[in-house]
């Protein structure tokens, strides 16, 4: 199977050069990543129907900490594709995978819309924080359902709605007044938040074609030593707050960062720090018959 990158959008080449910046500190927080997600990941997997012996697509699959749990899964005998639009971050999955020592994971720079896989060629499909990012998420959707069996089974990840996500509206509320930019709609294709908007990716999956459409709420609160530690592991691989600082100059990004410091030091405890999140879990199946 050859990559196949759509015609490039501006917006586009912009998430995959953010993405391109944030993939050396992503990949070092892995260990704080796992910790954060693995209960949802997790559970993720089962309700995509991952299981031994499966072929797995994983899309937006980043550094690939969660590609590494699905090729457990799925054993030496399985197999998982694992993309990403960034191709730095496939090069540190690349790495990461061989080091792991897992061959069963072939991975490719590929745009999530257009993945140019062939159709009915996987069990399963999984996609974790990575479908609110897509400029057409229903397209996105729609090349899951188009690459799995008849019978086979999807599962996103992605944020749920701003009030149960407060954390992250700290950060883009924060990042955006200190850049002169208006708020805007929090559920605006691409950001953060948008598919948090109750209802909206269950409209999304049953319009691409999926069926028994089913969401689940899961709570994954973020433990950190302190909010200064939280806020260096946005630093260095939040994408989409370093492409809006990136714009400011030293000084005034440093004021942003220390607003947010300050806003979320609201979440200390005698423990260290706790971040809430709300994530939604969806998933579907594509039909046994075409």
């Amino acid at each position: 199977m050859q990559p196949h990158l759509s015609a490039e959008t501006p917006f586009k080449t912009t998430m995959r050069a953010q993405w391109d910046h944030a993939a050396a500190g992503w990949n070092a927080h892995t260990a704080d990543i796992r910790a954060w997600l693995s209960r949802p990941t997790e559970a993720m997997c089962r309700m995509a129907g991952v299981a031994p012996g499966a072929r797995v697509l994983d899309v937006a699959a980043g550094a690939g900490e969660q590609t590494m749990v699905i090729a457990c899964m799925v054993g030496p005998q399985g197999h998982v594709f694992a993309t990403d639009l960034s191709p730095a971050i496939v090069a540190l999955a690349r790495a990461n995978m061989d080091n792991a020592g897992f061959g069963q994971v072939e991975t490719r720079v590929a745009d999530g819309e257009h993945l140019g896989v062939a159709e009915s060629s996987f069990d399963a499909a999984v996609c974790r924080l990575g479908l609110m990012f897509f400029p057409d998420p229903l397209q996105g959707l729609r090349e899951l359902h188009r690459a799995l069996r008849p019978g086979g089974g999807a599962c996103t990840m992605v944020f749920s709605r701003p009030d149960r996500n407060p954390c992250v509206t700290i950060l883009m509320s924060t990042a955006l007044k200190h850049a002169g930019l208006p708020a805007g709609d929090p559920f605006q294709p691409g950001g953060l938040l948008s598919l948090g908007q109750p209802g909206r990716i269950d409209g999304l999956f049953r319009s691409a074609g999926f069926q028994d459409v089913a969401t689940t709420a899961i709570d994954a609160v973020f433990h950190m030593r302190s909010a200064d530690h939280y806020l260096e592991f946005i630093r260095s691989s939040a994408s989409p707050i370093q492409g809006i600082l990136g714009r400011l100059s030293p000084a005034d990004a440093a004021a942003a960062w220390a607003e947010m410091r300050d806003r979320l030091d609201v979440y200390t405890t005698s423990d260290g720090w706790a971040g809430p999140n709300e994530l939604l879990l969806t998933a579907g199946r594509r039909g046994d018959t075409h």
